[in-house]
Parts: C-alpha cells; structure tokens; sequence
C-alpha cells in the first residue's frame, strides 16, 4: 500500500470513528505498530489529526484534507461517479472542470474519447491534458491553492467571464437540499461560481461523503444546479429531498 493511501485510509477512519488505536490501524493496514505511528505523527504535524497516548482522534472540525490525501480516498465510487459523468457529454463540448479528484478522472476519461475543449482552473488536470493532442485546453488563472491544486481569486472569476461552457462538473465538499453547494474556501467558492455562471448546464460530482454536508462557504443555491452524480452509498432521504429542489440525480 503507497504511503499516501495509507494516510488517506488513516484520516477515513479517524473521521468515522472519532478516535482509534494504533493496534486497530495497524490491523486494518497490515503494518506494523511502528509504521502506523509514524503516520500519526506525521499527518498530526500536519495538524489533520491529533495524536493521542495510543492512537489517534479527530483534528480540527471542517479542516479540509490536502488533494494528495482526497485522491485515495473512495476511489471506486469516485471512478463510477467518473465514468458516468462524462456519458452526460456530448461530443466535440467545451466542458468545464473544477478541482477534485473525481473531476480529475472525469478529465481523464474525456481525454482518451476526445476531441473535447476542456476549460479548467486546475493544475493537475491541466498538466495531464496538456499532453493529450485530442484536447484544447483551456486554463484559467488565479492564486493557486496548495490544498486543492485550484486557482481561484479575481483573476480567475474575470476570466471566466470571457468563456462560455456546455456543461461544468462541479466538485464540492458539501451538497445538501437546505444549504445547496457548499466549500471550505471563500475564495474557491466565488470562483466555483463564476464557473456555474458561465455554463448551460451544471452538474455536481460528489461522492457519498458529501451528501448532506455542510462547509463554510456557499457556492450556490441548487436552483443553479442541474444534476447531481453520486455513489449508492449516499442518504436516500438526502438524495429525495434534493430530487424534490429540481435537481436530476444520478447514482451509481
């Protein structure tokens, strides 16, 4: 198992649990006691966490876990989340990605089908798709964010203003039929919106995680939203409610 899957299934159980052992962590990775509390120690140096005598508990609450952590993280669903996604786009579209690792693949299922203009305000999906001929790539400027690989700020929401997108796949942290499409970032959130702004139709990707959650920043209201694309995992009663707003929902 590569150190950052094991950090990233380290802060999923952490998080489901609320506290854990070193011995249960060291059961469920197959690793040794030693190995697992260097992790610990180094995912709470990285404040994601707190060390504790024995194991481990949960950090600050809402603290948004770094990209490299995210992309290991549920990586089935997110790849069905993916794969359905991109059956949403027509050929030859100019789609718009925002950050994430499910946007990440839904980029790279995209690529491979091409031609496709792809505008995007990631880095990573940028550097990917740059080398695919089949792609015209797009990218948006901006104050990059080391948490999510995005560029946001007013760059990026001014130039935005001048594209225009058949379809955007939204990444959120949170999506629930009271408080719409939620982030961790006030600045990623006005540029998400800028995005939503700028297309004819926008569809969240959202694994079951994010179902129900709320974050700090709002990035829109569901009304701005036309479809919705998560795993079987998510809150039926969640899901139901956000039909009910107007949305499509999709799951996998």
């Amino acid at each position: 198992m590569l150190r950052t899957e094991r950090h990233a299934r380290i802060l999923e159980h952490v998080s489901a649990k609320g506290s854990v052992s070193v011995e249960e962590l060291s059961e469920i990775l197959a690793v040794s006691g030693a190995t697992v509390r260097r992790d610990l120690q180094h995912l709470d140096a990285m404040n994601l966490l707190r060390r504790t005598h024995g194991g481990a508990s949960v950090g600050n609450i809402g603290l948004e876990t770094p990209m490299q952590y995210r992309s290991e993280r549920r990586r089935p669903e997110k790849l069905a989340i993916a794969r359905a996604a991109a059956a949403l786009v027509p050929a030859k579209a100019v789609v718009g990605l925002t950050g994430g690792s499910t946007a990440t693949e839904i980029a790279r299922i995209l690529a491979d089908r091409g031609p496709v203009t792809i505008v995007t305000n990631a880095v990573n999906i940028a550097a990917e798709m740059v080398l695919h001929k089949d792609v015209t790539l797009v990218v948006i400027g901006g104050t990059a964010r080391n948490e999510s690989y995005e560029l946001v700020g007013p760059i990026a929401e001014k130039t935005l203003a001048d594209y225009f997108t058949d379809v955007t796949f939204l990444g959120v942290d949170g999506i629930s039929a009271a408080h719409g499409c939620t982030t961790h970032d006030q600045l990623e959130a006005a540029t998400d919106r800028a995005f939503t702004d700028r297309s004819g139709h926008t569809v969240v990707v959202a694994d079951n995680s994010k179902i129900g959650k709320v974050t700090l920043a709002r990035i829109c209201p569901l009304s701005r939203i036309g479809h919705l694309v998560t795993d079987g995992g998510a809150a039926p009663e969640e899901l139901a409610a956000i039909e009910e707003a107007g949305v499509t929902v999709t799951v996998v």
